[in-house]
């Protein structure tokens, strides 16, 4: 029998003291937590490790407009965006900061997913927590995102030749530049759960994109047993309809709890979940990060990703080390003035389980309705 290969984790250190600005939600470290917490629990072997290249300019015209790329590198040489370049591209307005690397760290969370999409081509897993960045639009930048690093990645399968992939969104916003690029090509099957009425208030559950895309927007304190149901009356019958020859998973963690830009309830146990049902669904399985605002809860969250995809048991208590990693953080949100002990000694939530309730069962129901387009 050919051996499984071992899961590669992509890393870039083009994220660390990288900040979108003291006041902006970004201004916290998510990619170098993440990467140094999974080192500090001894789950790294550097044999897996790969470096995420900065895109070309040929492999992001796959997607981006030439006029707003170029927009972007004089946001990045100049540290300023003209009137025209603010108001035709969004650069610098909207949540769309001019910050130091405005334009290598997108074009690195682009190159580090289209590197992970290639190197699954013969099968296997990749973890990338620099890529999730689902709102990009061709020619402006969106929700805090100037490129959409997984419409690149999907891309990559595509030109490879694969017909049949399903993209997983997590995040507590729509992944809706991801939906919007695929509307109209039925190779690529788009699920999200999001939440209802949340920012950028599209997804809605009778929202098809032309066949090849289901939503489910979820309500307010969103649990983790409503989680579970959507994921094992929805999320995997889709799959297994489908039956994909490859997965691009978005974890966006800003549905956890503890983040401030949503109002979900989900533990990380949640996201551990589905990422475990749905890594043995196709033969190929990228996952990539996203939004959350929250350092403690983010890099926790997606250090456990990590450990899931490796089959790694996640013991009670961090090693010291992991602990050290999480006690330097710094968090200048009211939660992180007064942070509880178990942001600092454990990786694992503890469960966020309540009532499934019949909306929630609904949006199952209404994903299953309708057949998806072969």
């Amino acid at each position: 029998m050919t051996p499984v290969p071992r899961p590669l984790y992509v890393n870039s250190e083009i994220y660390r003291n990288s900040t979108y600005g003291p006041k902006h939600p970004l201004a916290i470290p998510r990619v170098s937590t993440c990467t140094d917490l999974v080192r500090a629990m001894g789950w790294l072997d550097e044999a897996v490790v790969r470096e995420a290249p900065m895109a070309t300019d040929a492999q992001l015209l796959r997607f981006h407009d030439a006029g707003y790329l170029a927009a972007l590198k004089r946001a990045e040489a100049t540290q300023s965006a003209s009137d025209e370049d603010r108001d035709l591209y969004r650069i610098g307005a909207e949540g769309n900061p001019v910050y130091r690397e405005v334009y290598s760290r997108p074009a690195t969370s682009a190159g580090g997913v289209m590197l992970a999409a290639r190197l699954t081509l013969d099968g296997g897993i990749v973890h990338f927590p620099g890529g999730g960045t689902h709102h990009g639009r061709p020619a402006r930048a969106s929700g805090f995102c100037y490129l959409n690093d997984p419409v690149l990645g999907i891309m990559e399968w595509l030109d490879a030749g694969l017909d049949r992939i399903v993209y997983l969104d997590l995040d507590a916003h729509h992944g809706d530049g991801v939906q919007d690029a695929f509307a109209d090509d039925g190779r690529v099957l788009t699920l999200s759960i999001h939440e209802a009425g949340r920012w950028p208030n599209t997804g809605h559950a009778e929202d098809r994109a032309g066949g090849a895309a289901r939503n489910f927007p979820v309500p307010r304190e969103f649990n983790d047993s409503e989680s579970a149901w959507l994921l094992h009356h929805a999320i995997v019958p889709l799959i297994q309809r489908w039956k994909p020859q490859a997965i691009l998973v978005q974890a966006g963690a800003d549905a956890l709890e503890e983040d401030p830009l949503a109002r979900l309830s989900l533990s990380n146990n949640a996201h551990w979940s589905i990422v475990s049902a749905v890594r043995n669904l196709a033969p190929r399985l990228v996952v990539v990060g996203g939004g959350g605002y929250n350092p403690y809860t983010v890099g926790r969250c997606w250090a456990g990703i990590w450990a899931t995809l490796n089959d790694f048991p996640i013991p009670d208590r961090t090693t010291p080390a992991a602990e050290a990693v999480l006690r330097a953080l710094t968090y200048n949100r009211a939660a992180g003035r007064n942070p509880p002990e178990h942001w600092f000694t454990t990786l694992r939530d503890t469960a966020r389980d309540g009532p499934v309730r019949d909306e929630v069962k609904r949006l199952a129901d209404l994903a299953l309705m309708e057949t998806i387009p072969v």
